[in-house]
């Protein structure tokens, strides 16, 4: 099985690295007169961050090119579900960032290192 983004076959199965983030919740802090402390109040839980890394591979520059484009397509504020290699969903994600971190030529083509950076909406 491959990692998936809305069911799509978008990345290089090797090398592909997802990390996500530790969800956290929010809270505000208040005195209050009369109150002996803190008044807190939580806001509970908040959106996380998880982030892809891995390499994508293609014959030449311009299929490279081609394929960058269909990542960063869903750069659109929408929310999309991305499946990793052993199944695992993560929904509610906003594709926020795509960072090119190296090209290089490989063999008969051109490799380059990328790093998604998502945020999930609801943990």
């Amino acid at each position: 099985m491959s990692v998936t983004l809305d069911g799509q076959a978008l990345f290089d199965e090797a090398n592909v690295q997802i990390r996500p983030g530790s969800p956290a919740r929010a809270s505000v802090e208040r005195r209050v007169c009369g109150l002996d402390g803190m008044l807190s109040i939580d806001l509970g839980r908040q959106a996380r961050t998880i982030r892809q890394r891995g390499t994508l591979r293609a014959a030449s520059r311009t299929a490279l090119r081609a394929r960058v484009e269909a990542i960063t397509h869903f750069i659109d504020g929408g929310t999309h579900t991305l499946v990793t290699a052993d199944g695992r969903p993560y929904g509610d994600l906003r594709m926020d960032a795509f960072n090119e971190l190296g090209e290089s030529t490989s063999g008969p083509g051109v490799v380059i290192e990328y790093e998604i950076v998502y945020t999930q909406l609801e943990a």
